[in-house]
């Protein structure tokens, strides 16, 4: 009866540790001090003089003692996953007794050697699951009786290994899964980050349009565009090599440096060599940026574009015919001097009323089923949607790849510079001009023809903004070649009307586009006669007045070369029922002799 008591006494024992094993590895966080509680556990039962536990490392060629009990302590020893006694058993997977270790040629004494440590039996059983090894776990020394290990010390070591085996591998598995949380989590903050980064959709009929899907949660691709003060857009599209954390790492970086350079140096050769020269400093190694930076020019119909190794950019012509441009240099982050000694090449492509496309290859690549899209498929999708808003075609083909596929293998962006509306717009101004300058009845009778040239040449009425100033030269130039007035006098009196028309629309107006600009150009016998008519509020003459050629600042110069180069300037009220407080008419007259 003691016998039987004694023996269920230690079976509830066995079982008392490897339920609070498990439990003490579910509930820990802390793997590293569950393998040193559950060893000394497993020591006391077996009553054993110390003991370790080694792990396979990541690359399985090594074993690494994570734990140890006794009197000498060699956590973090590190063997071949062959060596020893352990390695023996980590790779039969067959539990050991060695009851003298001097008669066992595997055995390893070094440990001994350096601690006086006399090891004199080993107990050792593998830690595995199914056909997965993980480990072993080593008991040195039994105390007591005659000093070793017996058949009934190994069984309960297997069945502790067993159960310290699972234990583990549920602890690494909840490790890994917090880890995986957490890296999810970090992963949509990024997301949302680079985000923020993108510029915001614009009006749906806004000439430039961008749109950005990327292939993980993160991307390695990015677009940006912002006027400038001129009315020009800077616009980039660019794709980091390789994807994850450090492609949209590289990507934030350079889209921050487009963002903060561009605004100071808006010229793409020049602002993509000071881009490159700082991600050449900090990017790692073997990462570099495919890369293209350019100026929308609205007023003039061009686009001026620098491209660092990147797709070749489509320029769709109003009349269907397509046209691509290469690369003129290196993509961003390999060499120190992008330009290799020379200016980074510039290209300046005439729109025209076109549409020019800067995308990544993800566009062309992408699958639809089972067959790619393709250069071509791509230019078939945008000419069948070229009625469609700029920014609506786009995100029509992003949408078609992203459907037409189960699942998106790289970054999807797509730039579009749609020159179609300014093109109009241009058109109509010029179109308006022409029929004041041959005498267009809406716009006052022309009577270049009367005699000696008497009479009014041009009345021309245009938007109060930057666009129109190339249409105000033109007529100015036209109508002071037809007066005889030489070269110079040309140019000078065209620089004179272009600094008092931008007053109008900087400080008069404000820069807000919401009023007109009327230009009318007239002659008699001895001057050229220019009326530079605004409806703004009325402006005060005090403030117009130039400054001291001695006081050296921005701002004032202009009204200086105004005066300067016309015979007379003069300000007027206007007459013509308007509201009180409205309206500037600022008359500059040139002579003819």
């Amino acid at each position: 009866m003691t016998c039987e008591t004694a023996s269920e006494t230690e079976s509830t024992r066995q079982l008392e540790i490897l339920a609070s094993m498990g439990r003490d590895f579910a509930a820990s966080g802390d793997i590293e001090s569950i393998f040193s509680t559950g060893l000394e556990r497993i020591s006391a039962m077996l009553n054993a003089e110390g003991g370790a536990l080694f792990l396979l490392n990541d690359n399985g060629d090594k074993l690494v003692c994570h734990a140890s009990f006794g009197p000498v302590d060699i956590s973090g020893l590190t063997i071949n996953a062959t060596e020893g006694i352990v390695g023996r058993v980590v790779s039969t997977g067959v539990a050991e007794i060695v009851r003298d270790v001097s008669k066992d040629l595997s055995f390893n004494n070094t440990v001994d050697q350096k601690s006086g440590f006399t090891t004199r039996s080993i107990l050792c059983a593998s830690l595995a699951i199914k056909d997965e090894k993980i480990g072993a776990i080593e008991m040195v020394n039994k105390h007591g009786g005659d000093n070793l290990f017996n058949n009934e010390d190994l069984k309960l070591l297997e069945t502790l290994a067993a159960s310290a085996s699972l234990a583990i591998l549920n602890a690494r598995m909840a490790i890994e899964l917090v880890e995986k949380e957490k890296m999810a989590r970090e992963l949509e903050l990024a997301a949302e980050i680079q985000k923020s980064l993108l510029p915001l959709d614009g009006d749906s009929d806004s000439p430039v349009a961008g749109v950005n899907l990327a292939a993980r949660v993160v991307s390695g691709d990015f677009y940006d565009f912002f006027e400038l003060q001129d009315g020009r857009t800077c616009f980039t599209l660019a794709d980091v090599s390789g994807k994850g954390m450090n492609a949209a790492l590289l990507m934030a970086k350079t889209a921050s440096l487009f963002r903060c350079l561009g605004k100071e140096a808006p010229y793409p050769g020049n602002l993509i060599s000071r881009i490159n020269a700082e991600v050449v400093e900090t990017a790692a190694r073997g990462m570099f940026v495919t890369m293209l930076i350019g100026v929308y020019d609205p007023e003039a119909g061009t686009v001026r574009i620098a491209n660092a190794g990147h797709e070749p950019p489509i320029l769709l012509r109003s009349d269907d015919t397509v046209q691509s441009f290469t690369a003129g240099m290196p993509p961003v982050g390999i060499l120190p001097d992008i330009g290799m000694g020379k200016t980074p090449e510039e290209t300046i492509i005439n729109l025209d009323g076109g549409a020019f496309y800067v995308f990544t290859d993800g566009v062309t690549e992408g699958y639809i089923g089972e067959k790619e899209l393709g250069a071509e498929g791509f230019i078939k999708f945008i000419r069948d949607g070229k009625n469609m808003a700029p920014g609506a075609r786009i995100a029509a083909v992003a949408k078609h790849i992203k459907e037409g596929s189960s699942i998106l293998r790289d970054d999807v962006t797509i730039l579009v510079i749609d020159d179609g509306a300014a093109f109009i717009k241009r058109k109509q101004i010029n179109t308006n001009a022409k029929k004041s300058m041959h005498g267009d009845k809406s716009n006052g009778e022309s009577n270049p023809d009367a005699p000696n040239g008497e009479g009014e040449i041009a009345k021309i009425s245009v938007p109060a903004v930057a666009e129109s100033l190339k249409l105000i030269r033109r007529a100015i130039e036209s109508a002071s070649g037809n007066c005889g007035l030489g070269k110079d006098t040309i140019q000078d009196v065209v620089l004179a009307v272009d600094e008092a028309c931008q007053n109008v629309i900087r400080h008069a107006y404000g820069g807000v586009n919401d009023g007109n600009i009327i230009l009318n150009i007239s002659r008699n016998a001895q001057s050229l006669i220019i009326e530079i008519r605004d409806f703004a509020q009325r402006v005060d003459l005090q403030k117009v007045r130039p400054r001291d050629l001695d006081d050296l600042r921005p701002g004032g110069l202009g009204t200086h070369f105004i005066k300067e180069v016309m015979d007379e300037v003069e300000f007027k009220v206007p007459n013509d029922g308007l509201e009180d407080n409205k309206g500037n008419i600022l008359v500059l007259t040139k002579s003819l002799k």
